[in-house]
């Protein structure tokens, strides 16, 4: 099954990739690696919701934030398709990086980059299986929840 419709069967429609805010690309190809910078947790309309802004912890739960990192990995897959022209390029995803903005004394930040992992192997089955880390930070641009990068191998 392509790509595209396992997107479908999961009920997801990539959104319109966002632009950048600052001085660097969304996507860089170097060879056969496809390196997505950061992606928010923007909603298919390209906002933020309110309960994906704020502190894991504080005013975010964990639902909430498992289900932003999902969105991150939607917005990954968005920024793929546009530099790619087709998510079947995909041979791999190599990896994938976690920054979620929680309080200091939150331990399972782990557990929350599942949201994002868990649909990249939902998407891309066996290839989407990757390498992984996850950190705690004390911020994130316009007070996002969860940012989250990809690396993939492509043909």
């Amino acid at each position: 099954m392509s790509i595209e419709a396992k997107l479908k069967e999961l009920g997801v429609t990539l959104p319109t990739p966002a632009a950048p805010v600052a001085n660097y690309v969304p996507c860089v190809r170097t060879g056969n690696l496809l390196v997505v910078s950061g992606q928010l947790c923007f909603g298919v309309d390209g906002k933020l919701a309110p309960e994906h802004k704020g502190k894991l912890g504080a005013e975010v739960s964990a639902e909430q934030a498992t289900e932003a990192a999902k969105l991150c990995a939607i917005n990954i897959l968005a920024q793929a398709k546009a530099a790619l022209g087709s998510l079947e390029s995909i041979t791999r995803c190599v990896r994938l990086g976690g920054f979620i903005n929680a309080v200091p004394t939150y331990a399972a930040i782990p557990a929350i980059m599942n949201g994002a992992s868990d649909f990249m192997v939902a998407a891309l089955g066996d290839k989407g299986r990757h390498a992984r880390s996850t950190v705690g930070v004390a911020e994130l641009p316009m007070d996002a929840v969860v940012e989250v990068e990809a690396m993939f191998e492509v043909a």
